[in-house]
């Protein structure tokens, strides 16, 4: 057992919460037997009251009310692939990049492409949101619509074709205030919206309701 605050896998995991160095962690027990049923093995696991003494994993600890167990994973990089992918471009929130991993774990999607000025998908916040969805959908990284399956949609505020299923390709997605940049937009093959009657939704919930709409066909 760990009785150590300078123990080697201590130090990594401290580190970790503030940086990604090709690994990440993931706290709490649900997390951890999603990592198992997926197949994601962890370069190790610490316990409370197992491998570690409680005290100390509560200190590394990247939840307020401290854990009783986390792991250390490996990251998993795959290249952006369909039939159906959704690629995020400037989402900054890693609250809205893990809600969009566990949209798109449920509505099938094949890879969520992490593009530029994108929150990382592997930071404590976006892990914990994705409730195990890091674990089963596919990610990859992109520096361009021309990367992504084809065709290309991008979902906006403007005016735009209704969004109606069903879809294959890549349903890209921008940040709540400034939505998708115009370049990018024009890089796409169409553009959709979804019918609301404000101004905006929250990335997230655009996200998922433009899943559920572009997906809702093939569903029934």
């Amino acid at each position: 057992m760990i009785t150590s605050p300078h123990n080697d896998k201590l130090k990594e995991v401290r580190r970790l919460q503030r940086r990604r160095e090709g690994r990440f962690v993931a706290e709490g027990e649900d997390l951890l037997e999603a990592a198992a049923l997926a197949g994601w093995p962890a370069a190790y696991e610490l316990r409370s009251g197992i491998d570690v003494e409680p005290e100390l994993l509560d200190q590394v600890s990247g939840l307020g009310s401290g854990t009783r167990a986390l792991a250390v994973y490996e990251q998993r990089w795959s290249a952006p692939s369909g039939p159906l992918c959704v690629a995020l471009w400037g989402v900054h929130d890693p609250g809205n990049v893990g809600t969009i991993l566990r949209s798109a774990a449920a509505f099938g999607v094949s890879c969520v492409a992490i593009g530029p000025d994108t929150a990382d998908p592997f930071g404590p916040k976006a892990v914990r949101a994705s409730m195990g969805a890091i674990f089963s959908v596919p990610l990859a990284r992109v520096a361009s619509v021309a990367q992504l399956p084809a065709p290309r949609v991008a979902l906006v505020a403007g005016a735009a074709d209704r969004l109606d299923g069903p879809g294959d390709g890549t349903l890209v997605v921008g940040a709540e205030r400034r939505g998708l940049p115009e370049e990018v937009v024009a890089s796409c093959d169409g553009a959709v919206r979804i019918d609301i009657a404000g101004d905006s939704l929250n990335a997230a919930m655009a996200a998922t309701i433009g899943l559920y709409e572009w997906t809702r066909v093939r569903h029934r």
